[in-house]
C-alpha cells in the first residue's frame, strides 16, 4: 500500500470515527481529493500549493458546474488539508486562504396536498410490491425521513403502538419521529403482506423493514426511481426525488402552524438555520398570495 493510500485511509478513519460523517458523504469528500491529484496528474498531496488547488478551481468553474457544486468541492478540500496540518502530514494549509463562493438562497422543489395525494394514490397495490411502496411514500412524507434513513429503518425501530419512529441519522445521530396514521395503516397492512405471502428475506436482512424483492435492504437509487416512476404516473411534470416529500413534510407542517423547533427536531438538523430556508418558502409563498388577491394588484 502506498503512503497516500495510507493517508487516504486515515482520513477516511477521521471522517467516521471522529466527524462521525455518513458513508455517503465520506465518499463525496475523498472524490473531492481524487479529483484534485488527477488534474495535478498523481502529485503528492504534501507537495501542493495553495496556487495550484486555485488553478484546479478555476479549471472546475469553467466546465460549468454550479457554485453550489463548487462550494462542496471546496468543503471536501478543505477538510483533507485542515486534517493534514492537524495530523503533522503538513506544515501548512494550503485552503486556509481559499474563499468559498456564495451559493445564495435555494428553495427546494414541494408537492402541494393533493400533489402528495396524488403521488399516493399513484402506487399500483396489485404490483408485486404494491403495497411496500405505498407504505413508504407514506413513511417518507408522514416522517419526513432522508433517503437513506428510510432505506436502513430497522424493524425493531417502528413503534406502531406509541406511533413514533427511531431513526439514526446523519452522524449516526439518533432521533424519534412522530409517525402519520396513514403510514401505521399502510405499515401493518405491509408487514401482513409480507407474512401472507412468505416475502423472502437475506441473510444479514431481517433486521430491515423494507426489502426488495430478493429480500434485501433498498437502495437509495431504488426508492429514487420507485419515486420518479409514480410521479410520472401521477401526472407530476416536474423532477422530484425522495427529498422531495421530506421538504413537503416540512413546508407543509409550516404551513398548519407547528413550532419550527419542533420541526428542526423531526428533520434531525443540527442547526435551526437549516430549517430556517422553510420560513424563507412560507414567505414566497405568502407574497405569491398577495400579489394575487390583494385588491391593489388585481388586474381588472
Amino acid at each position: 500500500m502506498t503512503p497516500a493510500d495510507l493517508l487516504k485511509q486515515r482520513y477516511m478513519a477521521h471522517l467516521r470515527l471522529e466527524c462521525g460523517l455518513s458513508p455517503n458523504t465520506i465518499e463525496a469528500y475523498i472524490r473531492d481529493v481524487d479529483g484534485l491529484t488527477d488534474w495535478l496528474g498523481g502529485r503528492a498531496v504534501t507537495t501542493i500549493t495553495t496556487e495550484e488547488i486555485s488553478a484546479y478551481l478555476v479549471a472546475l468553474n469553467d466546465t460549468g458546474i454550479s457554485a453550489r457544486s463548487q462550494a462542496r468541492a471546496i468543503s471536501g478540500l478543505k477538510s483533507f488539508f485542515r486534517f493534514m496540518a492537524l495530523a503533522g502530514d503538513r506544515a501548512d494549509n494550503p485552503t486556509m486562504l481559499i474563499e468559498t463562493p456564495s451559493i445564495g438562497l435555494h428553495l427546494p422543489e414541494v408537492l402541494s396536498v393533493d400533489e402528495v395525494t396524488a403521488l399516493c394514490d399513484a402506487v399500483d397495490l396489485d404490483a408485486p410490491q404494491g403495497i411496500r411502496n405505498r407504505a413508504m411514500m407514506e413513511v417518507l412524507y408522514g416522517s419526513g425521513l432522508r433517503v437513506s434513513e428510510l432505506c436502513t429503518l430497522e424493524r425493531r425501530r417502528v413503534n406502531l403502538i406509541d406511533r413514533y419512529l427511531t431513526v439514526s441519522g446523519k452522524g449516526s445521530k439518533e432521533r424519534m419521529v412522530p409517525m402519520s396514521e396513514p403510514s401505521i395503516w399502510w405499515i401493518r397492512r405491509y408487514l401482513e403482506w409480507c407474512d401472507e405471502t412468505q416475502q423472502p428475506i437475506a441473510p444479514g436482512n431481517a433486521d430491515y423493514l423494507f426489502l426488495n424483492r430478493r429480500g434485501k435492504c433498498l437502495t437509495r437509487q431504488m426508492v429514487f426511481t420507485i419515486v420518479r416512476e409514480l410521479a410520472e404516473a401521477a401526472g407530476i411534470r416536474r423532477t422530484i426525488s425522495p427529498h422531495t416529500l421530506r421538504h413537503s413534510f416540512a413546508t407543509h407542517l409550516l404551513e398548519g402552524g407547528a413550532n419550527l423547533r419542533a420541526i428542526q427536531q423531526m428533520l434531525g438538523h443540527e442547526s435551526i438555520a437549516t430549517t430556517e430556508i422553510y420560513l424563507h418558502m412560507d414567505n414566497t409563498r405568502l407574497r405569491e398570495e398577495i400579489l394575487m388577491h390583494h385588491p391593489r394588484n388585481i388586474r381588472r
